[in-house]
């Protein structure tokens, strides 16, 4: 998320953003479309995840760009802008963005449970488990990001009816919600990113010493030459794992440093020119690339799912050119 302070300088997105907010959801919409069907050669319960994932991220995509930016542009003065309806408006796009980044937390344990639990694997990688973690992480995603619906009050007040919704003095100056807001920014994407990078390594060394082992029997068999399929899905599974869990790290590291310059700082920003305020919206822009880059990442790493996405390209084309012979 961007920095409070400054939030409603989000005036000055142009027009280009606005057409990679609108691609962001597409390519949501299509992973989920596709992932749905079950014909990319996924596990049932890896494509939960994947699908509650791309869920999590176009909810994201509605929320902060479309409602929270676009809306206040194109909109002016609408019933989006009453301080009420800004502040569900705003928590939506906490408790999306929150929910996002813990279900790819959710994603990385399943794949750590497959490969280095052994006994664990049949109970907990099914998928009853996963539509209960999503559900459970949902659920408390959105409770946790509770508190960020009454840190907003109104900038203005027209005829009794308050508009718009800009940090209040107490949120700004209070020692309190200081403590609330370093909570959540440790918990979203702090702790994450600490759990994704143990995760990982643990299961990069799972695999390595899998791979040596495995290497060596082959060897005694003389079979290793052949091709080993086991090794090729479990490298294929990695590189999905690794593909998404590596490109957050990457997309949040501006917002995670930012955050916690803000926050120690507790300098405001002063205009749109200020390299402060660049800084917020590059970490925004950043943050919001984040919730379309899993649909590229299927994309060139899955042979099936750009198969799907092609069938799903030409199966328009095809019933048009139907009608046009008709």
């Amino acid at each position: 998320m961007s920095a409070i302070a400054g939030h409603h300088h989000a005036r000055t997105k142009d027009v280009s953003e606005k057409v990679q907010d609108i691609l962001n959801g597409q390519a949501n919409v299509v992973a989920i479309v596709i992932l749905s069907g079950g014909k990319c050669g996924l596990s049932k319960c890896v494509t939960r995840y994947l699908v509650g994932m791309a869920a999590a991220d176009l909810l994201v995509v509605i929320s902060n760009p479309l409602l929270r930016m676009t809306a206040g542009i194109y909109f002016p003065g609408s019933f989006l802008q009453i301080t009420p309806v800004c502040r569900v408006s705003l928590w939506l796009v906490f408790a999306s963005t929150a929910t996002s980044v813990w279900l790819t937390v959710a994603f990385t344990l399943d794949r750590f449970v497959a490969i280095c639990c052994e006994k664990l694997k049949t109970k907990y990688c099914t998928e009853r488990t996963a539509a209960v973690v999503i559900g459970t992480v949902s659920v408390l995603a959105c409770l946790e990001t509770v508190p960020w619906g009454f840190v907003f009050g109104p900038r203005e007040i027209i005829d009794g009816v308050p508009w718009y919704c800009d940090p209040t003095s107490s949120f700004t100056n209070s020692p309190s919600w200081g403590a609330f807001e370093l909570f959540h920014r440790i918990l979203n994407p702090c702790v994450p990113f600490i759990l994704m990078l143990l995760l990982n390594t643990l299961t990069v060394r799972r695999i390595l010493a899998a791979s040596r082992a495995r290497r060596g029997l082959r060897g005694r068999k003389g079979g290793e030459n052949d091709k080993d399929r086991e090794m090729e899905n479990r490298r294929k599974s990695i590189v999905l794992l690794f593909s998404i869990t590596g490109s957050f790290i990457l997309l949040w590291g501006t917002t995670v440093v930012f955050s916690i310059y803000r926050r120690i700082s507790m300098r405001l920003i002063d205009s749109v020119t200020d390299p402060r305020f660049i800084t917020q919206q590059t970490s925004v822009m950043l943050q919001i690339v984040s919730s379309c880059t899993n649909t590229c990442i299927y994309a060139l790493t899955q042979s099936k799912f750009r198969e799907q996405l092609k069938n799903a390209v030409k199966y328009p084309l095809n019933r048009i050119l139907k009608l046009m012979k008709r």
